[in-house]
């Protein structure tokens, strides 16, 4: 008994985020995932009275069909920004999706995976991506599928916290796993730690290199509280996980804002040389968003760039690179800023690959209450899509 009371005990110290993760489900969220089908139909997943509810837009989100129900049994879902449900689909049609539950123990939560292969008509029965049962914290879930079909999911995850200070040691921050599957979503592999010291309130993002291993993105906690990010590229048969520091700015980090991370390839096929980040630098003399260039074979980044107004809480980044058929790089970058209860969507784009990019400006703006900006693009078209909450879904061609 008293064991148990000690692992409770730890559960409530180790997460800052108690004010956040056991919010009063909305009947209806305003955080949603959104992509393209290879046939130009825009889809769309959002949370509505605890139901992962999907449907899909042949109009570019002007209408949708009727939206099909997940989860038969309701859920105590986690929605609060950068938690949201995910969505991914095959070049055949499969949908995929995943999405957090929160349960009764403090603090805990399960990632849930589901899938479509009847283009959306219809879902598989969901179940849980990890075989670790424990109610414990699983959650701030990334779904990735690479083009050799292989999807990835990837999450923060407290099991290795609470071991280690039921042992009586230290233990920063929380940890990163993931498990894979090779049979389109059918079933995933156990899942293997990634990396210790995750940031547990810190999103993960995902990319893929040109040979289909997955690589994520996250804020880690390093020796002496210190803040940065970290790359990781995810093994591949036989192989090991590589881990790659991203940025050297030993920032401190006392609450549990989320400020989201952006990833994105640079460049792609025989041209791909690396990654566009974009992430939240918390250093008191330079707080704000900043874009970088990581190489990928020499894993140094370039000279950071900040942008946006911090002043305004800028934050919620997006990043989106297309090469077009001459060989140049397009990459879009957009975050939100907030002033005087106005939301803004800013916006600017680079023609060279990050090298050079052009002025700010506007994209979109509302009074209302929204969602972070999502870029995606149709083909080789980027599109910004905005969840507004009563103007509905925005969807904006970027050109």
């Amino acid at each position: 008994m008293r064991y148990f009371f000690a692992i409770l005990s730890l559960m409530f110290a180790f997460n800052t985020c108690a004010h956040e993760v056991n919010a009063v489900q909305q009947k209806s969220a305003l955080e949603i995932g959104v992509a393209f089908d290879n046939t130009g139909n825009l889809w769309r997943a959002s949370i509505k009275e605890g139901f992962v509810m999907v449907d899909v837009s042949k109009d570019l989100g002007k209408t949708f069909s009727m939206p099909v129900k997940v989860n038969q049994i309701p859920q105590k879902i986690d929605i609060n920004g950068e938690a949201r449900p995910k969505i991914a689909i095959s070049p055949e049609g499969y949908i995929y999706l995943t999405w957090t539950e929160m349960l009764k123990a403090p603090f805990s939560s399960y990632v849930w995976f589901a899938r479509s292969i009847d283009t959306g008509k219809t879902f598989e029965k969901p179940f849980i991506a990890h075989q670790d049962r424990a109610e414990i914290t699983h959650r701030l879930d990334a779904l990735n599928l690479a083009p050799n079909g292989n999807i990835t999911v990837s999450w923060v995850d407290a099991r290795d916290l609470i071991a280690v200070k039921a042992a009586g040691k230290k233990y920063a921050g929380t940890a990163i796993y993931y498990a894979v599957s090779t049979n389109k979503g059918k079933s995933f592999s156990p899942e293997q730690k990634l990396a210790n010291s995750g940031f547990e309130c810190g999103s993960i993002v995902m990319a893929n290199k040109p040979d289909c291993t997955a690589v994520a993105m996250w804020n880690s906690v390093f020796e002496g509280g210190d803040h940065d990010y970290l790359i990781a590229e995810i093994a591949q048969k036989n192989e090991v996980d590589k881990l790659h520091r991203a940025t050297f700015s030993h920032w401190k980090m006392d609450d549990c804002s989320h400020q989201g991370v952006a990833l994105a390839n640079g460049g792609e096929g025989k041209d791909w040389w690396g990654y566009h980040m974009v992430y939240f630098d918390g250093n008191d003399a330079k707080a704000g968003l900043y874009y970088s260039r990581m190489d990928g074979v020499a894993w140094a980044s370039s000279p950071s760039k900040k942008i946006g107004d911090n002043t305004k809480q800028a934050s919620h980044p997006a990043i989106l690179s297309i090469s077009n058929e001459g060989g140049i790089e397009i990459v879009w970058l957009v975050w939100r800023e907030i002033k005087d209860g106005k939301s803004s969507i800013m916006g600017m784009f680079s023609d060279d690959g990050g090298r050079s990019w052009n002025e700010a400006k506007t994209l979109a703006s509302s009074s209302q209450e929204t969602d972070h900006p999502i870029l995606i693009k149709d083909k080789q078209q980027p599109y910004l899509v905005w969840n507004v909450q009563q103007e509905g879904l925005i969807v904006i061609a970027l050109k």
